[in-house]
């Protein structure tokens, strides 16, 4: 099956375009952030209820400034040509890894202003994030951006404008779909990681966040074999590989730390 690529406008309001990548962004924010909501409410994190529908104006302020500059910061020879530019995010733009930064602060910022245990709403958000994230994918999709090498095969494969393809591979047109890998591999994370949450949640207090970074590190490992768009390079490898690796090893050492210090209290 060829996937067409799709017109990355929805709408013009007023003369001004509305890109598809904007509105699904806006549903995956919508929905990752009901989500946490109703998982606070079910692990009661706080006395307060929809703690998290209180903090929304700061968490989405914070996720999108933070996805926003780490993409910035990985263009900088783009975005000191065009500083203007810094503030264009409807044709997309954005670094997950940039937002999981970003939301680790307002996580903290929202522990000590309701004074609960930092892990505690770190594992809501572990939990929801990366549903938001499988939502979110399908805007690289309707940008023709973040998709992996030339597929061998002309009968499947994601169709790329010719004026969205990496010179360097200008002339293929069907590519590896790896948005939607991403997509359904973030979705399977979704689920294993709310049955921990409903599992767990309550006993091993920030076993859902750290088995997050666990198994979001892994599907970027594997998305990043294929992606051809890395923005920067260490040694050779895409900085994503890198900042995925640090993830990992910190949620190995997370899930450690607290499988020990619940052993401890039996």
């Amino acid at each position: 099956m060829i996937i067409p690529a799709p017109n990355d406008i929805a709408f013009n309001l007023f003369g001004i375009a509305v890109y598809w990548y904007g509105i699904i962004m806006a549903c995956a924010i919508f929905i990752s952030i009901i989500a946490a909501n109703k998982l606070a409410n079910l692990l009661n994190i706080a006395s307060k209820k929809d703690i998290i529908i209180a903090y929304a104006p700061i968490i989405i302020i914070l996720g999108i400034l933070g996805a926003r500059l780490y993409f910035c910061m990985l263009n900088p020879h783009y975005y000191f040509a065009h500083p203007l530019e810094i503030l264009d995010i409807r044709e997309g733009g954005l670094s997950v890894h940039g937002s999981i930064l970003a939301g680790l602060l307002c996580i903290y910022l929202m522990s000590r202003h309701y004074k609960v245990d930092f892990l505690h709403i770190a594992d809501v958000f572990g939990c929801a994030t990366i549903l938001g994230q499988a939502i979110g994918r399908w805007g690289n999709y309707f940008n023709s951006e973040a998709y992996g090498l030339p597929v061998k095969s002309q009968s499947w494969g994601l169709f790329i404008p010719e004026g969205k393809r990496i010179s360097e591979y200008s002339d293929f047109s069907l590519f590896h779909p790896t948005f939607l890998y991403e997509s359904i591999l973030d979705l399977i994370a979704f689920f294993i990681l709310f049955f921990i949450i409903r599992k767990f949640g309550k006993k091993y207090i920030g076993l859902t966040f750290f088995s997050y970074f666990i198994l979001y590190s892994i599907i970027r490992f594997f998305v990043e074999q294929l992606r051809i768009d890395s923005a920067l390079n260490i040694n050779s490898l895409p900085i994503a590989i890198w900042v995925s690796f640090f993830f990992f090893i910190s949620g190995i050492i997370g899930i450690t730390v607290i499988l020990v210090r619940n052993n401890k209290r039996v």
